[in-house]
């Protein structure tokens, strides 16, 4: 691998709906660039990008990939991002890395839910400037117009063609360059003149890309208004700035497969798509840094890795300075300085050692002790540069991990931790009221891929389960119980008598113990005893086996013996006590209420809302923000835990939610009912 400069060095993520042909595409651009000498194919698992046992197995990207291109004395580091929602965060670290995207769109099926997804983190990002690849173009009902068509609905007339295909479908042959208006055939794009029969298409095509390039530009526009005729030069000078700014969007057609358009669009992002040179980065201080050689060294790491054989590989972006083999960077959220070893560039999972990273540039480093995804490197701790972190989505899908054994157990914590480090869009928490290890992931499918690795990866074999939601009991009326606690055995016998009045109290004040206590019929010693019995009983109540809140416990009576009286005997009799009056109190069970803040598309809103109405769920309020609406919503926990594999298919994959604890609420009686029978069947089960 040659070296390069950094304005020789394009980073470019290629970003889009799940199966539009991203990992394809990265496939091709390696075999036209002479970097493999055969394409390789998903379903033959033998691609460059997903080489993962995991992407094997599921057949689609899994997590982010770099594969280094040389084309046209440059190099573009490819940034294959996942398309499928579950893997939203790999799509965040791949833009944050990026200096521009390439958004796939399959030809046949159109805009789509992660379409729309890689458009918005794209513009998230920077905004990037970016291309719009419509692949698949060899493939049956291809139609480039149709798609176009609906991109300019959709985002404006900023999007405009760059290049449109000569045929479709099985008659595809290659495509026409609108700015010099020649041709280029078949993979090797060999320069032709364009079919004459495409003269009034090359001329509407080439009408859109010249107005609104020339509206990004004064001299332009001037010419354009005035009906003089614009140069191929001056409307390349024009179009690449205007590319660069984000004011315009082209769109190219390809077909990875049979290589049709593929240098077309290499040539394209050296041409047009800017080098990291001279970008600004936002810093959290409310500072930014230039990427410049010579500026000082802030390095952002944006994802984290395991390799069997190298170890912890972390993911970098040198936003500014250069940096090599041997240094000590200062990792400002860790307080720590990290030792490098070598430094790499990435082809899947090939690693090229390289004897530097360049400003702008993209690598990786291997064996670092404590840098994880979204720290920044610096050159010593006198700095005080940290990039901002990355806006990973929240997850809000739980899944109860159940170990299968002791020795699981054991390695449980440890490897969940690993796990973290490598994708931070997962966390984990004991949940202290049901006892269980609860992940809360993007959506199912990680779930799933996050519980494989555990296995794989760490030896760890557990079930992933639908977690039990920590449910709580109270009353609703007042109580008196008494419990005699008597037992007679060789020596001394037990003996303990309470009488206790249970009342209910406000929603979320917990426990109170009073005693009313006169003439010493329950001796002053044994009152803590008392007491003690009644919060060791407070976990576990009569009706569900759940957490007793929001009740006071008064002491009225009692008696005692002078010989067999203790405080075990004391502590039995109030525990006993305690659950005959809750169960005379009319106990109910309280379920945990969540907020709900969903963002969907106008479109899906009735749906959305129909559907929150089946989960006992209550909308606060809808606001239209645009094309986008938000929901304002709460709903109990139990009717919500798996809500983000429904939103997604209720919204075709375009919906989002954020969750947040609220407060707990009255179980409705008949839904009550049920689930204190399946709670007591789950005891039952258990013991």
């Amino acid at each position: 691998m040659n070296a390069y400069t950094s304005d020789r060095i394009r980073n470019v993520a290629l970003a889009g709906h799940g199966g539009s042909g991203k990992t394809t595409l990265a496939e091709a651009m390696l075999f036209a660039s002479g970097a493999i000498s055969r394409l390789g194919n998903i379903a033959d698992h033998n691609t460059v990008s997903d080489f993962d046992e995991e992407e094997h197995a599921h057949s689609y990207s899994i997590s982010t990939s770099l594969i280094a291109v040389e084309w046209a004395d440059a190099r573009v580091n490819i940034i294959d991002t996942p398309g499928y929602a579950d893997f939203e965060g790999e799509l965040v670290c791949g833009m944050a890395a990026a200096d521009a995207a390439i958004l796939t769109v399959d030809a046949s099926s159109g805009i789509e839910g992660g379409t729309a997804i890689a458009w918005n983190r794209a513009v998230e990002a920077g905004p990037l400037p970016r291309f719009i690849a419509v692949t698949r173009m060899d493939r049956e009902y291809a139609d480039f117009d149709t798609v176009l068509g609906a991109l300019r609905e959709r985002w404006g007339t900023s999007v405009v063609p760059l290049a449109i295909p000569i045929g479709a479908g099985g008659e595809l042959s290659g495509v026409v360059d609108l700015v010099s208006g020649r041709a280029r055939l078949g993979a090797e794009g060999t320069p032709a003149d364009a079919p004459a029969e495409l003269a009034d298409a090359i001329s509407a095509a080439r009408e859109m890309l010249v107005e609104s390039t020339a509206e990004t530009d004064d001299e332009l526009l001037n010419q354009y208004l005035e009906g003089e005729e614009i140069s191929d030069e001056a409307l390349a000078a024009a179009l690449s700035a205007a590319v660069a700014d984000g004011a315009v969007i082209t769109v190219l057609p390809v077909s990875a497969t049979t290589g049709v358009g593929v240098r077309e669009l290499l040539d394209r992002v050296v041409d047009l798509l800017p080098s990291p040179l001279g970008r600004e980065h936002p810093l959290l201080d409310g500072d930014s840094v230039t990427t410049s050689s010579d500026g000082k060294l802030v390095v952002r790491v944006f994802k984290t890795t395991a390799d069997p054989f190298v170890g912890r590989l972390t993911y970098m972006k040198v936003l500014s300075g250069s940096l090599k083999p041997d240094a000590h960077p200062y990792n400002v959220q860790r307080r720590t300085t990290e030792r490098l070893g070598h430094l790499f560039l990435q082809r899947g999972k090939e690693q090229i050692e390289v004897p530097e990273l360049v400003a702008g540039d993209v690598g990786v480093a291997a064996k670092l002790a404590e840098t994880v995804t979204g720290d920044t490197l610096v050159a010593s701790e006198a700095d005080v540069a940290q990039a901002p972190p990355l806006p990973l989505p929240r997850p809000t899908y739980r899944s109860a991990l159940h170990p299968k054994t002791k020795a699981d157990v054991d390695k449980l914590s440890t490897a969940l931790a690993r796990l973290v480090e490598q994708d931070p869009t997962i966390n984990v928490s004991r949940e202290a009221d049901t006892a269980e290890t609860v992940m809360v992931t993007v959506g199912d499918a990680q779930a799933v891929i996050a519980a494989s690795r555990l296995r794989k990866n760490y030896g760890v074999d557990v079930d992933v389960e639908v977690p039990r939601v920590p449910y709580r009991e109270t009353i609703t009326g007042k109580a008196k119980a008494e419990y005699r606690h008597k037992k007679q055995t060789g020596g001394h016998g037990q003996y303990g008598h309470v009488v206790i009045a249970v009342d209910p109290m406000d929603r979320g004040a917990g426990f109170e113990f009073a005693q009313k206590v006169v003439g010493g019929n329950v001796p002053k010693q044994f009152i803590p005893a008392v007491e003690k019995g009644l919060i060791e009983t407070l976990p576990n109540g009569p009706l569900a086996h759940s957490p007793i809140v929001d009740l006071r416990v008064t002491l009225l009576d009692g008696s005692a013996h002078a010989v067999d009286s203790s405080e075990m005997a004391f502590k039995l009799a109030a525990a006993q006590a305690l659950k005959q009056g809750i169960l005379d109190a009319h106990p109910i069970l309280l379920e945990p209420i969540v907020r709900l803040e969903i963002r969907l598309p106008s479109e899906s809103v009735g749906d959305v809302m129909s559907d929150l109405n089946t989960r006992r769920g209550h909308v606060h309020g809808v606001d239209s923000q645009g094309d986008v609406s938000v929901i304002e919503a709460e709903a109990p926990l139990a009717e919500v835990q798996r809500y983000a594999t429904d939103l997604r298919s209720l919204t075709h994959g375009r919906g989002t939610f954020t969750v947040r604890p609220d407060r707990y609420a009255e179980v409705p009686a008949h839904v009550q009912e049920q689930v204190v029978d399946k709670l007591k069947t789950l005891q039952t089960a258990e013991t």
